[in-house]
């Protein structure tokens, strides 16, 4: 114990910490710089229609998101965070340069045809099909291991219980991760969009490929200074056992909370179990006396493992009511075929490239992280002559508003775009410019950045407000879990629409051109349903009932940070 605890002291640290922010920063900026323009690329240089692209990206979205959960369970419970994250970035690496070879392969996609008479255009082979979908599938398999890990594995460094400045510490690091984050993300959806836009496909995806190769590099080379954590068990195995047990034990009497024999361990943070979901209490009802010195985790569990599993289906409704946020915010396709026919021009000599509009999103959402905490936070104290922070639920809340409010915005702008295209003689030129400023774009992306800086901080901070800090890595998968769920149900639901809205031949409202289509009415179907899921939300939150963050603007001491509050739940 004492050569860990020796081990410990001499490795890790700040030093470590340039190495795996640059891994970070490297990984994101290639990794998010090939999302923006993908859709033209699928539909110029794979001659798919807008609603098969839109559906490929949705899908690998869904994939992307959905394999962090895998990642996390990996890491906790066989490779560790380091081996992981190696494991992780070398997937990335591979993907990255499959992709760049489609562009320098000429007989990796079909052959260049003119995109105003479609059926000049070749669809992709079976065999170039293959080695564009397993470029996704290794960046989306590199993204498991890197996304999920990075964080925690930056936090390991630094967090030792006897340094007296470890929260310190620990907050200027979630600081500047996050600051080098949304830079590295504000960096990708300009200087990477705007590389692809003037200097082609092929120096667009070599570069991205250029900064993965860094990010590994610099993440390796720092190998003999990490600390790293041994693997123990994960708390999905927990889950599991819990539900194993109570299941054998379903015919054993359920005691009063109170006053029953329940197994614990002697650091347990909870020794009697509540009285919600009693059912899974029986996981830690011993079945005969030796169960209570048993150390079969599969013949009987503890509190905290019940507790822990009730706290996740505890929040599982709520975290359900943002899954349709996280559909509407999945559209990002469409505000890229809507700029390419506007006028995008700043000056006369420099345009805004289509696919960065997204950067009013990020700008905005980092506007409100320093707004929230450097004057709207510290103003509320003042008025109120005490510490004052807005509820997690208020904010997830506010966020699922605003959305709305930009969906039905997205829509006007579109149906007044479409209306002057048409007046304009472009109905059949769907890559026509009309005359209208493509800043009308603007408004929506900024409410759409409010609305994510409130619902999807929000979320993170909820989760991790609520669960033990045992359960921090579900904290963190559990978002990517909806987000993928989002992107499936978004894929369905814009397939359906535009099947129901086709009729017999005709052009239905998601159609490739865009100027035939009636992606105004989408909007709005978003906005209605979208609405009703506010309402579903409303329910959700008031049945979830009050949270480890009591205070909602009235206001209340609060002498710790959210973690250490979270902790202490």
């Amino acid at each position: 114990m004492q050569q860990e605890e020796s081990s410990r002291r001499q490795k890790g640290g700040i030093i470590t910490m340039p190495f795996i922010l640059a891994n970070e920063s490297f990984e994101k900026v290639a990794s998010y710089g090939i999302h923006p323009n993908m859709i033209r690329y699928l539909m110029g240089d794979y001659h798919m229609g807008f609603v098969e692209g839109t559906n490929v990206l949705l899908q690998w979205s869904a994939v992307t998101n959905f394999l962090p959960v895998f990642g996390a369970f990996l890491s906790d419970s066989l490779f560790g965070r380091f081996l992981t994250i190696f494991i992780g970035s070398i997937f990335s690496l591979m993907g990255m340069i499959l992709l760049w070879l489609t562009t320098m392969i000429r007989s990796a996609k079909p052959p260049p045809c003119d995109a105003r008479v479609p059926h000049s255009c070749e669809s992709p082979t079976p065999i170039q099909y293959t080695l564009l979908f397993s470029a996704f599938a290794l960046i989306s398999i590199g993204g498991a291991g890197v996304h999920p890990c990075s964080l925690a594995f930056g936090a390991d460094q630094i967090d030792r219980k006897e340094n007296p400045k470890r929260e310190r510490a620990l907050g200027s690091f979630f600081g500047w991760y996050y600051a080098t984050a949304v830079m590295a993300i504000m960096i990708a959806f300009t200087g990477i969009v705007y590389i692809q836009d003037n200097h082609g496909w092929r120096v667009g995806f070599g570069v991205p490929l250029v900064l993965m190769f860094l990010a590994t590099i610099f993440f390796v080379a720092a190998y003999p200074l990490y600390y790293k954590i041994k693997v123990k068990k994960s708390v999905f195995t927990s889950f599991c056992q819990v539900i194993f047990v109570a299941w054998k034990h379903r015919k054993l009497t359920l005691p009063d909370s109170s006053g029953g024999l329940w197994y614990n361990e002697n650091d347990a943070k909870v020794t009697t179990p509540s009285k919600t979901l009693r059912f899974l209490n029986r996981a830690c009802i011993p079945s005969q006396p030796e169960d209570m010195t048993a150390k079969d985790p599969w013949s009987i569990c503890t509190v905290d493992q019940v507790e822990e599993l009730k706290i996740l289906i505890k929040v599982l409704p709520l975290w359900s009511s943002s899954i349709m946020f996280s559909v509407a915010m999945n559209q990002s396709t469409f505000p890229v075929l809507q700029a390419l026919t506007m006028d995008r021009h700043i000056t006369t000599k420099f345009e805004i490239p289509a696919a960065s509009f997204s950067f009013f999103l990020i700008i905005t959402v980092m506007v409100w992280v320093i707004l929230y905490d450097l004057v709207i936070l510290p103003l509320l104290s003042k008025m109120k002559g005490r510490s004052v922070y807005i509820s997690a639920k208020l904010r997830i809340g506010a966020g699922l508003c605003l959305s709305i409010v930009a969906l039905v915005i997205s829509g006007v702008v579109e149906h007044v775009r479409k209306d002057k295209a048409i007046k304009q003689g472009f109905l059949n030129d769907p890559q026509a410019v009309i005359k209208m400023s493509a800043m009308w774009l603007i408004p929506q992306n900024v409410l759409n950045g409010l609305a994510d800086g409130l619902n999807i901080i929000g979320q993170t901070e909820f989760y991790y407000s609520q669960f033990p800090k045992s359960m921090s890595s579900i904290a963190s998968a559990i978002y990517l879990l909806g987000s993928a769920i989002a992107s499936l149900l978004a894929s369905v639901l814009l397939s359906t629409v535009d099947d129901l809205t086709k009729g017999e031949g005709g052009e239905g409202w998601i159609s490739t051109n865009i100027n035939k289509g009636h992606y105004d009415k989408y909007y709005w179907l978003l906005a209605i349903m979208s609405f009703i899921n506010f309402l579903y939300h409303v329910v959700c939150s008031r049945a979830y009932g009050p949270c480890v963050d009591k205070a909602v603007l009235t206001g209340v001491d609060v002498n710790n940070s959210g973690e250490d509050e979270a902790s202490r739940s």
